[in-house]
């Protein structure tokens, strides 16, 4: 039982790296092609040929999150939930930007063109806007807390399962593996800081015990805000 406990942790590791790399490596193939969108193109194609290799393998979203909410309460429950979720996006996302810019490391020092590149034209362009936002709510809000929360943090646990901490071990590495897709246009303020909210939102997903919709609703109402806030032109 032993040896085949292990093999199995060995095999998620080693799931966990191939699927890792191949994420980063088709972003970056894309980039050479349409760079704004590489990043969600990339993650929903992962998606898609991720379900079909844990399907065949009996593995299901079910058990990692995406799944049915059962009865009236479990449903009521998601709205305080949702909106922790919100509340601890926001405040882990200030709280770290403000420790970051107390030891001299300034917002965006290395993504700043790159990010106002992304997003050119979104002011006041309601179409934009509009692609932007349905972009925002299906690769962020939802492709996202499936892959980083859902996928990454179950499957960490079973490669680490045994050791001590498994569970924040696997909720940090999700949460830097997270900041990192971010830094191609948020710069090395954006990795620390989206790290940062990674590894709070993980925790979350094991205190809802790995139920990913609050966090999707949640992640989707963040993003939503920030995209309407480029479109309107508010300084936040």
């Amino acid at each position: 039982m032993n040896t085949f406990s292990n093999r199995e942790r060995s095999k998620a590791l080693a799931e966990v790296i191939a699927v890792v790399a191949i994420a980063f490596l088709s972003k970056a193939a894309l980039d050479h092609f349409f760079w704004r969108f590489s990043g969600p193109v990339s993650l929903i194609t992962l998606l898609v040929l991720l379900t079909v290799y844990l399907r065949r393998r009996g593995i299901y979203w079910s058990g990692m999150g995406l799944r049915a909410v059962p009865g009236a309460k479990s449903k009521w429950l998601m709205m305080p939930q949702t909106l922790l979720g919100i509340v601890a996006i926001i405040v882990t996302g200030v709280v770290t930007q403000v420790a970051l810019q107390a030891i001299g490391i300034e917002p965006l020092p290395e993504g700043q063109d790159a990010a106002t590149d992304r997003f050119t034209g979104i002011a006041g362009n309601l179409p934009v806007y509009l692609m932007w936002l349905a972009i925002g709510i299906v690769s962020g809000g939802l492709a996202e807390e499936m892959f980083f929360r859902g996928y990454l943090i179950t499957r960490l646990q079973t490669a680490f399962k045994g050791l001590p901490l498994a569970p924040v071990l696997a909720v940090f590495i999700a949460g830097l593996i997270f900041g990192y897709g971010h830094f191609y246009y948020q710069g090395l303020s954006g990795w620390i800081t989206t790290g940062m909210i990674g590894a709070v939102i993980g925790g979350l997903f094991l205190l809802y015990k790995r139920n990913l919709w609050p966090l999707i609703i949640a992640h989707a109402c963040v993003d939503a805000l920030g995209i309407t806030g480029m479109y309107m032109g508010w300084d936040i």
